[in-house]
């Protein structure tokens, strides 16, 4: 008992240092928080005022498309810090420290990936509460506690299940050339291809069984629920092509994906870190 609080202390403090290194870096280089913030909130400015006077049957459940659109630009904004999170280690690989971390004498090299994972979802937690406050400022409502708990939750799995992705691109691609372009190719791809900016309904066919079945979009759509007057997991949040998705379903379907991810990738880790 003694050993295993020895070992989860130093786990802890490793950890803990890793993650204020990260910060450090941010700290040097604000312009990467800036932007993850920046970027969302003319997003909302834009397309808010873009289809501000969008037919009521084309946004279901919401009073305006900026309610709409915010849960969307919530999820994005996460799903990009946490897609780039491989990029630090990347450069730690290419720069000699990751084995300098590989032959410290550290507790166990789980902290390397905690670290990570524990930086990711700090900083999408500010970023979207940010951009949920702006969006409260402009008139688009704000989460209830039942709803707030419900923007967490899913932020967190979907912060773990693109994070573990981008670990595992971080250690197979040869450079962070072919990462960052890597990135660029299936950023806005996915985002297009989710109901981040339109309802399945205003889709084409084709394009709306994508969107039923991207991540984003189970990621999303409890988010915008989580903005209903009257918050209930087993409220319908998803219409899909091959049936209704209530929002305990898009949780709970994040969640086997967030699992999964972390049951396949482990393999990897121990091959890499050890």
């Amino acid at each position: 008992m003694e050993l295993r609080k020895y070992n989860l202390f130093f786990l802890y403090q490793e950890t803990f240092a890793l993650t204020k290194r990260l910060f450090i870096q941010l700290k040097r280089r604000p312009s990467t928080l800036f932007a993850g913030i920046l970027q969302p909130i003319i997003w909302l400015f834009l397309f808010g005022a873009l289809f501000s006077n969008a037919p009521k049957d084309f946004l279901p459940g919401v009073d305006s498309y900026g309610n709409f659109l915010g849960a969307g630009l919530i999820v994005f904004t996460a799903f990009s810090g946490a897609l780039n999170s491989g990029l630090p280690l990347m450069f730690d690989r290419e720069f000699g420290f990751l084995n300098r971390l590989l032959v410290a004498p550290l507790s166990t090299r789980l902290s390397i990936v905690l670290s990570s994972f524990l930086y990711i979802t700090i900083l999408s937690f500010v970023q979207s509460i940010l951009i949920m406050l702006v969006s409260f400022l402009l008139g688009y409502g704000f989460p209830n506690f039942l709803g707030l708990g419900i923007v967490f939750t899913t932020l967190i799995l979907l912060v773990l299940f693109v994070t573990s992705i981008s670990l595992c691109l971080a250690f197979i691609l040869p450079g962070h050339i072919e990462l960052i372009a890597l990135i660029f190719v299936i950023n806005l791809p996915l985002l297009f291809a989710s109901t981040a900016l339109a309802p399945i309904s205003f889709m084409p066919n084709w394009l709306g069984w994508i969107a039923s079945f991207n991540p984003l979009t189970f990621a999303i759509e409890p988010i915008r629920t989580a903005y209903a007057t009257q918050v209930n997991l087993d409220l319908v949040a998803l219409n899909a092509p091959y049936g209704d998705l209530t929002c305990r379903n898009c949780i709970s379907l994040l969640f086997l994906l967030t699992i999964s991810s972390l049951v396949l990738i482990r393999p990897l880790l121990n091959k890499k870190l050890n």
